[in-house]
């Protein structure tokens, strides 16, 4: 009968430590999703600043070339498709890039836009692209549609800060 009751003193004893444990795993779980919601929503808000594309900006573009573009598909062990769109950015122009946004966009066999996707190629953490530069990059989508025609996308600067 002593084994019996000591075994439940240990039991006893082992409650308030599983619940510690328990609640110690909450406060982690809730302080990743605070952590998560915080930098989603700082991704959001700084896509969301375009660079500027005025005259000057535009008339530059067209010095900006992608090149060597590629794709590629693959899919996670959860079965989501991703697609990846990569090349090469050549700065054919005399001045330097210190922001580049890109719209990449997707057609159906109509030649109509079915998908346009914005992308930061060259942000304020990126190192600038000087005049007759060149530097890889690479684009992930989430999403083609089915209807995509199966060509390359076209890629075209939609913000630029110049130096």
């Amino acid at each position: 009968m002593e084994s019996t009751g000591g075994a439940g003193r240990g039991d006893g004893s082992r409650l308030p430590v599983a619940f510690a444990a328990g609640a110690l795993v909450v406060l982690l779980l809730a302080g990743g999703l605070v952590l998560l919601t915080h930098s989603t929503r700082s991704r959001t808000s700084a896509a969301a600043a375009r660079l500027p594309f005025g005259p000057q900006e535009q008339a530059y573009a067209g010095r900006i070339h992608f090149l060597d573009i590629q794709m590629a598909r693959s899919t996670n062990m959860l079965n989501q498709e991703f697609t990846y769109v990569a090349g090469t950015i050549s700065n054919d122009g005399d001045r330097t890039l210190r922001g580049l946004e890109v719209a990449v966009e997707f057609r159906d066999p109509f030649d109509q836009v079915i998908l346009r996707e914005t992308e930061r190629l060259i942000g304020s953490g990126d190192a600038p692209l000087g005049g007759g530069q060149k530097q890889a990059f690479q684009v992930t989508l989430e999403h083609v549609p089915v209807e995509w025609n199966r060509q390359y996308p076209a890629i075209k600067a939609t913000g630029l800060i110049l130096e």
